[in-house]
């Protein structure tokens, strides 16, 4: 007979598996939510409605909705709680608790030739970038994508930022900018303007990235000891750069993710986000679309930047980014502007977040 401590160190170590991303929540449970403006809200839902209504469970929500003229707050009200079940969003570990961050949408100085002030190439997607689609051949891949280049009849990873800024790939500059950690900073936010030397304004937006993973200069920098955990905002970063210009283009290296971009059209009245519809200044959210579906209402429970003051609205889930990975994780889009930048840099906050599903639809996430 074999020891009982042998068969105990045999024996399979029992899993707890993780927990489902979405609970069945009620009004009740949302922070603020009788208190809470929907107003300024509507008009991002409507947005979010143009792509929509198209989808099974959407269509008969978002015709009701098209149809009310100039509804008041109470009108909101009667309509989302009539429509919609609130879910609550955990982690796997079985927190609700998340990081809520912000972006927003910057202006750089430009110009379309290279000249000695303007010498940071803004680059448009390039040639040789591929985009592989696995998901005929492996369905448990479906929502991640593949990017990578041809190297003879081997498909390789792209070339990395500090191959791209080496002069790797076949790439087309857009525009050169006067400073490079703008430029770096744009390729985070995703979307911005450009202002040329005849003060004509440009709007550029996401056209595709590298697919090199995303690592944060601000976590690199504190691991290094150059700043603490509470300087590691955008605008701490910034000025760690301008003061020490010999060691940031190894720095910007450390993260290897590269961003290409893409002419807007100038009648657009805010950037693009992934779903295809403008942005709402303070009320469209970027998501990890891995869990939280695009298009779909959130209600999110944080504070502003920098204080304890509380920040409970209705926000509507259009866009993504590179750094929003996981269930409880967001970027809240700011808009455009000095005060959009600073509340932006300095947004780090936790955060609860509820998805209002249409009555009756599963809450598979993608």
């Amino acid at each position: 007979m074999l020891p009982l401590l042998f068969l105990a160190a045999c024996a399979p170590v029992a899993v707890k598996p993780p927990v489902q991303p979405f609970v069945a929540s009620s009004w009740e449970m949302l922070p603020d939510w009788q208190s809470t403006d929907l107003v300024p809200s509507w008009p991002a839902f409507l947005q979010s409605c143009h792509v929509l209504k198209s989808k099974p469970g959407w269509q008969d929500v978002c015709i009701q909705a098209e149809g009310m003229m100039q509804p008041d707050n109470q009108a909101l009200h009667v309509f989302f709680e009539s429509v919609f079940t609130p879910y609550h969003v955990f982690n796997p570990d079985g927190t609700s608790l998340g990081l809520i961050t912000g972006y927003y949408e910057p202006k750089l100085s430009g110009s379309r030739v290279k000249t000695a002030r303007f010498r940071y190439p803004l680059y448009a997607e390039p040639d040789d970038l591929l985009d592989i689609e696995l998901t005929d051949v492996y369905p448990e891949l479906k929502g991640l994508r593949l990017r990578g280049r041809l190297d003879g009849h081997r498909v390789v990873p792209y070339y990395s930022r500090a191959e791209i800024d080496g002069g790797r790939g076949e790439q087309h500059a857009l525009f050169w900018v006067d400073n490079e950690v703008d430029l770096f900073f744009l390729q985070i936010q995703g979307s911005g303007r450009i202002e040329l030397p005849d003060g004509q304004m440009v709007k550029v937006g996401y056209a595709d990235q590298n697919g090199r993973p995303y690592v944060s200069i601000g976590k690199k920098l504190v691991e290094m000891g150059e700043l603490t955990l509470d300087q590691a905002s955008m605008q701490g970063i910034k000025q760690w750069g301008e003061k020490n210009r010999g060691k940031l283009q190894a720095l910007l290296e450390q993260n290897p993710s590269y961003v290409f971009f893409r002419i807007l059209p100038g009648g657009l009245s805010a950037p693009l986000g992934a779903l295809g519809v403008p942005l709402t200044d303070a009320y469209s959210l970027a998501i990890d679309p891995h869990t939280i579906p695009l298009g779909f209402p959130v209600f999110l429970s944080t504070t502003y930047p920098n204080r304890a003051e509380p920040l409970n609205r209705l926000m509507l889930a259009q866009d993504t980014g590179g750094a929003i990975r996981g269930a409880v994780r967001a970027d809240f889009f700011w808009g455009f502007g000095e005060e959009a930048a600073a509340e932006a840099g300095r947004m780090k906050q936790k955060g609860q977040m509820w998805v209002l599903f249409p009555k009756g639809m599963q809450t598979a996430p993608n």
